[in-house]
């Protein structure tokens, strides 16, 4: 099985490294081939120029990679820190590069691009893994969880994975390393969960 493992966030040692890290030892643990992207320290692009707009449009050499990488993955694993609701900018714009019109998606025949396409990705599952100093209760009561849609409803889904695992694990900046050791001890566990069959 081959498994795409992205991460973003900027800060080495961070505990979304830890989450990865664990991610990346779980699948390998289980003798599956990984490809792992930490964007910021690639230093991947996320400006989507209006040269890019275009499915048949040229683009750089890695974010190629990333595209082809994506295209055949059976399983994604993302994990990043929840910033006012949001993946941090660089994921959003791997979303944009990446996750395109040609490679994760396509509209039918004569649909001009306002209908609902067809999912291109093969991957049948995917788990995405966030960060938060937002305590539970708050996020729900206040916020609604908009993480949730945006990686279940407006991206996966839209690109033709079917299912879609997330985790969230906080509170992030006043956790003890033994809450820590446990949230690690759930990776481990969710990454075998969504790769069973596989």
């Amino acid at each position: 099985m081959k498994a795409s493992v992205i991460l973003a966030h900027p800060r080495n040692g961070s505990f979304n490294h830890a989450i990865a890290n664990t991610v990346i030892a779980t699948l390998q643990g289980a003798g599956h081939e990984v490809h792992f992207h930490d964007l910021y320290q690639e230093g991947f692009d996320p400006l989507l120029e209006a040269s890019e707009l275009s499915s048949v449009s040229k683009m750089d050499p890695l974010t190629e990679v990333h595209c082809n990488e994506i295209a055949q993955a059976d399983a994604i694993f993302i994990i990043h820190p929840n910033w006012w609701g949001m993946p941090p900018a660089i994921l959003k714009g791997w979303v944009d590069r990446v996750l395109r019109s040609g490679v994760a998606y396509k509209f039918f025949e004569g649909d001009n691009g306002e209908g609902v396409p067809r999912g291109l990705l093969k991957a049948k599952t995917a788990l995405v893994i966030n960060t938060t100093d937002t305590p539970y209760g708050r996020e729900m009561e206040v916020f609604g969880d908009p993480l949730n849609t945006i990686w279940k409803n407006c991206i996966l889904h839209y690109c033709g994975v079917k299912a879609i695992t997330r985790k969230s694990f906080g509170v992030i900046v006043t956790s003890s390393i033994e809450e820590r050791n446990k949230w690690l001890s759930e990776v481990r566990d969710a990454v075998s969960n969504c790769t069973a069959g596989l």
